[in-house]
């Protein structure tokens, strides 16, 4: 059913992606809210790597902390998610020419 030419290019396929997680790893992007008040950070696997809170502004309400942590990590999630799609595109693209 499988060549050995198949099975060359699904083991090139399969390396192809594994250097691609590694780099997307590397690549760090940030998500801000309420002017960096709250700032997470993901890695390009969408992976969290932090989150930081500027405690020199006055306390606020429970209730805000918690939107601007939700709008903060979904700005971060959309650049992780844009720069992941990028690169298993370029991969995909290196892989099988014309696509």
């Amino acid at each position: 059913m499988f060549g050995k030419d198949m099975l060359g290019k699904l083991s090139q396929m399969q390396q192809a992606a594994e250097e691609s997680k590694k780099r997307l790893a590397q690549i760090i992007v940030e998500g801000e809210a309420g002017g960096n008040l709250v700032v997470v950070s993901l890695n390009g696997n969408k992976e969290m790597k932090s989150v930081k809170i500027n405690t020199d502004h006055k306390l606020m309400e429970q209730e805000d902390l918690e939107d601007l942590l939700c709008v903060a990590m979904q700005r971060a999630l959309e650049k992780a998610t844009a720069i992941h799609d990028q690169e298993m595109m370029a991969s995909a693209r290196n892989m099988m020419p014309g696509m």
